[in-house]
């Protein structure tokens, strides 16, 4: 649990720069591996940045597999999907395997990239307040330049509404 004296981040809007991390990841063809968001944007790429709170839960299977479903789509526009969890890697192997994921899990155990994305603080469940990971999506450019920050997000429905706003 956190210390209840660390100041929640502040959330990230449009036009800031997106926070550069590295961390451990497996990828689609089950290789593991480590990524480097700057390495990606430096390359030209535009990246979908999700956090979700944990593999192989109802919630987080369902988002995964609507990303999986729509790398096509995504891929059109540019984007390349990262999804990021505290599970560790082991857990993401059997994610990835189980649904067929195509897209790079990461693995970030200490929660330094979700607080660095405000994708953990407090959030409300079933009417009572935890601290917890929030189920959010980023769209940044090549540039490093977040254009869409959205926190809070349904895993039901998400990647239909961010092709609507991104398309």
């Amino acid at each position: 649990m956190p210390n209840e004296t660390e100041p929640l981040p502040s959330r990230l809007e449009a036009g800031q720069p997106a926070p550069d991390f590295t961390l451990p990841a497996v990828n689609p063809d089950g290789d593991e591996t480590t990524v480097t968001l700057s390495s990606l944007t430096a390359d030209g790429r535009k990246v979908l940045l999700y956090f979700y709170p944990a593999a192989m839960t109802p919630g987080c299977t369902t988002e995964a597999c609507d990303f999986r479903d729509n790398m096509a789509r995504l891929g059109s526009l540019g984007y390349t999907v990262l999804g990021v969890s505290k599970d560790p890697l082991a857990k993401l192997q059997r994610f990835r395997e189980r649904d067929h994921l195509s897209f790079p899990l990461l693995s970030d155990p200490d929660l330094t990239v979700h607080k660095s994305y405000a994708a953990y603080g407090e959030k409300k469940l079933y009417g009572k307040m935890h601290v917890g990971v929030i189920r959010s999506t980023f769209a940044i450019d090549a540039d490093g330049t977040i254009t869409l920050a959205r926190y809070n997000v349904r895993a039901k429905g998400h990647v239909d509404s961010l092709l609507k706003k991104l398309g």
